[in-house]
């Protein structure tokens, strides 16, 4: 029999299994504690341990974290155990039967594109953690982040581990009850006496490119109120976010961080913003029209006023605004560098 077969790695497969698995990892709502309970104790059997004699729930990564702290004898973490040494067996395996080429094919058509969406969340939600519970502790703050960054590096990610998952999907019976966690749960902590299990998120708001976004509310939030703020991907205060309805220009202009500035002018609108703020007309052709406004201590916003030739329903022509890096100086030059191109190879032979 073919190695291909014998893993059952068809096209159908790996589309199923990827399918499966962004839908996992994208997962909100109450987690199924009786399924990922009998995950848990599989997991520790595959690994030849033996079943925790508790598994406790705790409703955020956060709130994991701090009953992980308060736990009098949870013996030593098993994660080594549990979810490395299983993973790596696992993916040698595979390599060495698909070949280095066959893996990277198999890796690029299944787990890799949801790896970089769970990877970057992941991160924002170690970091998140970090900030609150160091926010919260007692001691110094150095100690304190020191101390949760040990306790999260003892955590399994559970339905944010959907990448590798969809990439050994139906090929380990050995990754069946961390598959089976992953499915019904959020993030867990093995130690050889208990099991912390957390809920998943509530609410998961990202925008096309798959990066935490919410104007009017927290991108990530968990049923105890642990949340994460962000403008695309970009973390932001809750009470800056509160603020965006009543942005004004002068607001905008008096904002000193520059990153937090360009969040207010994709709020408020860049079209709106150069109605508002004077911009300077610097060019115009036949492709449109070049507007510039000067901010302090930041570089210039400048912009393409661009009409589509593709009449609307109701026959009107929609306009729309094209930001353009600060050295365009004509309008033909911004409107072909949208589209990678410079000004002399831009002919277009009907504008859109």
């Amino acid at each position: 029999m073919d190695k291909h077969e014998d893993l059952g790695d068809t096209g159908m497969n790996r589309t199923t299994a990827q399918d499966t698995w962004r839908a996992v990892a994208a997962a909100t709502g109450p987690a199924d504690r009786a399924a990922a309970e009998a995950g848990i104790r599989l997991a520790y059997r595959s690994a030849g341990l033996a079943e925790p004699a508790r598994v406790l729930w705790a409703d955020s990564p956060l709130a994991a974290v701090a009953l992980v702290r308060g736990l009098a004898d949870p013996g030593r973490s098993v994660r080594e155990e549990v979810r490395t040494r299983p993973w790596a067996e696992e993916r040698r395996r595979v390599h060495d039967a698909l070949g280095p080429a066959g893996w990277a094919a198999h890796w690029q058509a299944t787990g890799a594109g949801l790896w970089d969406l769970t990877r970057a969340l992941a991160e924002r939600i170690r970091a998140g953690v970090t900030e609150a519970a160091t926010a919260a502790g007692t001691g110094g703050a150095a100690r304190e982040a020191t101390a949760v960054r040990l306790v999260l590096l003892d955590a399994v990610l559970g339905q944010h581990d959907a990448a590798w998952l969809a990439a050994f999907d139906g090929r380990g019976e050995r990754l069946a009850g961390l598959a089976a966690v992953a499915a019904h749960a959020g993030w867990w902590w093995p130690y050889e006496n208990v099991a912390v299990v957390c809920e998943r998120p509530v609410e998961l708001h990202r925008d096309e490119a798959g990066r935490l976004d919410r104007g009017d509310g927290p991108a990530l939030a968990y049923p105890d109120g642990f949340a994460l703020h962000a403008w695309r991907g970009m973390p932001v205060a809750a009470d800056f976010l509160a603020g965006l309805a009543d942005l004004t220009p002068e607001r905008i202009r008096a904002e000193e961080n520059a990153e937090l500035r360009r969040v207010m002018l994709e709020y408020y609108g860049y079209d709106r913003y150069l109605a508002a703020s004077g911009a300077r007309h610097e060019h115009r052709d036949e492709t449109g029209v070049l507007w510039r406004v000067e901010l302090a201590d930041d570089e210039d916003v400048v912009m393409v006023e661009v009409v589509n030739s593709t009449p609307e329903p109701d026959g009107s022509h929609r306009t729309y605004w094209l930001r353009v890096p600060p050295s365009t100086r004509t309008a033909r030059e911004g409107v072909a560098w949208t589209f990678g191109l410079d000004s002399a190879a831009y002919e277009p032979l009907v504008q859109t």
